[in-house]
């Protein structure tokens, strides 16, 4: 098992690569998990047959980790805020239900990969829909035994040794299901971070709509930027999409732009949705 196609996350970062005149965003959530590699990232099953994902370390220490089920709904802001069980809608209830997976606990040697195996198990009466919950790949640390260091005011030390964590979506659609997008308001906002590209997307229908934002510039061939990983789910029918950009990328927005909005090419790489605008 090659490492092609896999997600490495080192740590919480939106990931920036200029490829010829094109900048690539990924703004899908990247958490950070040590050295774990997750393939693929994202899991949509139509119907009963199972699929797998596929976790390789590619650290240089064995490392174990905890498999477990979660339930996340976004927010306008396009943020993905956990919800506890008993918060839980029927929606919700029913996708963590349905959802099988093993093993549920893995530890990996360096470079070994290992498959987790993924089903779900409709009831008969399931309604037409589109259900999610998001599928947690947690490091367990080490056991380390506990010391005091004496420093020279008479105090103690405390090492504090952080947990990581990568989620992806498990999404179950169920019926026929349809979904249209809409791209409006499009602008460049200034925060201390820098700056970002910015617009709403709306969605209509049932189920969510997923794939990649290319942003053209009127009289050039290739798009100013690229941002993959964009979604927005069946529990909220407009979001915030805020793209950090530098500052020459920015610059380059003001005047005539498209925002296009296209399937991932695995999913035919259609166009989902279009709007020309001016940014001043």
């Amino acid at each position: 098992m090659t490492t092609s196609g896999l997600k490495r996350f080192k740590k919480l970062y939106t990931g920036l690569a200029v490829v010829g005149s094109a900048l690539f965003l990924s703004s899908s959530p990247a958490q950070a998990a040590g050295d774990l590699l997750v393939a693929p990232t994202r899991i949509v099953l139509d119907g009963q047959r199972g699929t797998e994902v596929i976790l390789n370390n590619i650290g240089s220490e064995t490392a174990t980790y905890r498999i477990s089920l979660e339930l996340r709904r976004m927010t306008a802001e396009g943020k993905l805020k956990e919800v506890s069980t008993e918060d839980a809608n029927a929606i919700e209830q029913a996708a963590k239900e349905m959802i099988r997976y093993a093993p549920r606990r893995v530890t990996l040697p360096p470079n070994q990969p290992q498959a987790i195996r993924l089903g779900i198990r409709p009831p008969k009466d399931l309604e037409d829909g589109e259900y999610r919950a998001h599928l947690l790949f947690r490091a367990i640390p080490k056991a380390q035994s506990v010391t005091e260091q004496t420093n020279s005011s008479g105090g103690f030390t405390i090492a504090l040794t952080p947990i990581y964590g990568v989620t992806i979506p498990v999404i179950i659609r169920q019926g026929n299901l349809q979904a249209t997008a809409g791209i409006a308001n499009a602008r460049v906002e200034t925060s201390g971070n820098g700056q970002a590209f910015a617009f709403d997307l709306s969605r209509t229908g049932d189920r969510s709509t997923y794939g990649e934002i290319r942003v053209l510039k009127q009289g050039e061939s290739e798009p100013l930027f690229v941002a993959r990983g964009i979604a927005i789910y069946p529990e909220v029918t407009s979001r915030k999409v805020t793209l950090p950009v530098p500052a020459e990328i920015a610059a380059k927005l003001k005047g005539p732009i498209s925002v296009e909005y296209y399937e991932p090419d695995n999913a035919g790489g259609g166009l989902i949705a279009k709007s020309q605008m001016v940014l001043r």
